[in-house]
């Protein structure tokens, strides 16, 4: 037997808004409680919570150090720089560039919580730069 993730959590200090970024950078979706002001949002992968997603949890602590895990993301319908400007363009910020003149690499951002992620290229980049 072999368990699957349901929830990827994240400690925040505004739920609605750290779930608001993640809702526009993955497409997932607010569940139709989430309000600002509140404990917890969620957000959805599937039809609904029993398929689980994100969730964010207001904290009284703010993050005082490096995360012990990140994700990654891999865009879909454009390029790693253009997905890198649109995530900077939702509130993200630039934390460390690590792409090279060759077009490898991967930029490491955060989220408006100062959570760290990276950001890949994407499946047709990497076919182009394979042989």
């Amino acid at each position: 037997m072999t368990s699957r993730v349901r929830w990827i959590d994240f400690d925040c200090a505004d739920p609605f808004k750290a779930a608001s970024f993640w809702a526009e950078a993955t497409g997932l979706r607010h569940h139709p409680e989430n309000k600002p002001g509140e404990e917890e949002c969620v957000l959805l992968s599937g039809a609904d919570i029993l398929e689980g997603g994100m969730l964010f949890q207001r904290v009284p602590e703010g993050k005082v150090a490096k995360n012990r895990v990140h994700l990654d993301l891999q865009p879909t319908d454009r390029t790693r720089d253009e997905e890198v400007e649109r995530l900077l363009g939702l509130g993200a910020s630039l934390k460390a560039d690590h792409r090279n003149p060759d077009g490898t690499g991967w930029a490491l951002l955060l989220d408006p919580e100062g959570n760290e992620f990276c950001v890949e290229r994407s499946a047709q980049e990497r076919t182009a730069t394979s042989g």
